[in-house]
């Protein structure tokens, strides 16, 4: 999945953007390796906020339940105070996750549940989030390609704060094949304090 978000937080401006590449190769019927990179940024581009990568090893319980052990490497590039410098944050991070799938008629929803253990430059961390997605098509026909998207996913810490953050999405998408399709849509970060808000352009690829 490759996704060109803009939003509306940075340092000198308004227009930010992140890159991001989902993919899932499929090994055989039972397993499947997950790999993604994410590349944000405070503006356009050429200011990073933060680099993602992350890999797993997935295994389908059911064909429509899958189990997945991964890990993440993150860099961040955060501002100090109002100034124009920044500080790098490394950060080394173990996930599981389950996601199930149901269908209802012509709608598909999707719940995810993932579990981070998070060591931030000498801390540790751990962190709970919960996905809920939907997809309803436009049309009862087969070879309709048009369809509504949208999700809410919440962050949860362990400890004090509690709560870390909640993404709220809403797009339209277009199926152009089998294995591609693509979304354009909004999204709203919000946080304990403040919140962010972004347009968000969507290309998800299953090979």
């Amino acid at each position: 999945m490759l996704m060109l978000p803009l939003y509306s937080i940075g340092q000198d401006s308004n227009f930010g953007n992140w890159m991001i590449y989902f993919g899932n190769k499929k090994i055989n019927s039972k397993w499947n390796i997950h790999n993604e990179v994410q590349y944000r940024n405070y503006n356009a581009i050429g200011d990073l906020e933060q680099l993602l990568l992350r890999v797993g090893l997935g295994y389908n319980l059911t064909e429509k339940t899958n189990i997945l052990l991964g890990y993440g490497y993150i860099l961040s590039e955060n501002y100090i105070g109002g100034s124009d410098e920044k500080e790098q944050v490394n950060e080394n991070r173990i996930y599981q996750q389950l996601i199930t799938k149901q269908n209802y008629k012509n709608l598909t929803v999707q719940h995810r549940y993932r579990f981070e253990q998070r060591f931030v430059e000498d801390d540790f961390r751990l962190r709970l989030r919960y996905f809920l997605g939907v997809n309803i098509p436009l049309s009862k026909k087969e070879t309709n390609r048009w369809y509504l998207s949208a999700y809410n996913e919440i962050f949860l810490n362990t400890e004090s704060p509690i709560f870390d953050r909640n993404r709220l999405y809403g797009g339209f998408g277009y199926k152009i094949n089998d294995s591609v399709r693509m979304e354009l849509g909004y999204m709203n970060q919000f946080f304990e304090i403040g919140s962010t808000d972004q347009l968000n352009i969507i290309t998800f690829v299953n090979f």
